[in-house]
């Protein structure tokens, strides 16, 4: 239940960031871009970083311990930008950023969860199903 819960959470970050990703498509288009090469940028970091979430999330839900590596790495950088956003001006967006980093980043780390992303349970000739 709790490895569920980390991959609906990593799953909804990364449809936040194709979000944010289509949006900075959009300013580009409509030329309300300024610096039309850093929203460029921004655009293909967002799809990256949505793609290896995806990738990732698909790879915890199914037990590999690879997986929960990239997602840490991601939740620790966004607990240090929400904080930073914090400390500039308190909003909401930055709150529910960092409580859902907080949220997966200690989902993660529950024993149970270590335990079913630890690659023990699985056959190597069944394509990564957990075994039954």
């Amino acid at each position: 239940m709790v490895l569920a819960v980390a991959c609906l959470l990593v799953l909804l970050q990364a449809a936040v960031l194709v979000g944010l990703a289509i949006a900075w498509i959009t300013d580009l288009v409509s030329g309300a871009s300024q610096v039309p090469g850093a929203t460029v940028f921004l655009v293909l970091f967002a799809l990256g970083i949505a793609a290896i979430l995806l990738t990732a999330a698909r790879a915890l839900y199914r037990g590999r311990r690879w997986a929960r590596s990239p997602v840490i790495t991601w939740q620790i950088l966004l607990i240090a930008m929400s904080v930073g956003w914090l400390g500039a001006e308190p909003t909401g967006w930055a709150v529910a950023v960092l409580a859902s980093a907080l949220l997966v980043g200690v989902a993660l780390l529950v024993p149970s969860v270590v335990a079913a992303t630890s690659d023990r349970g699985h056959r190597p000739d069944d394509g990564g199903s957990p075994a039954t």
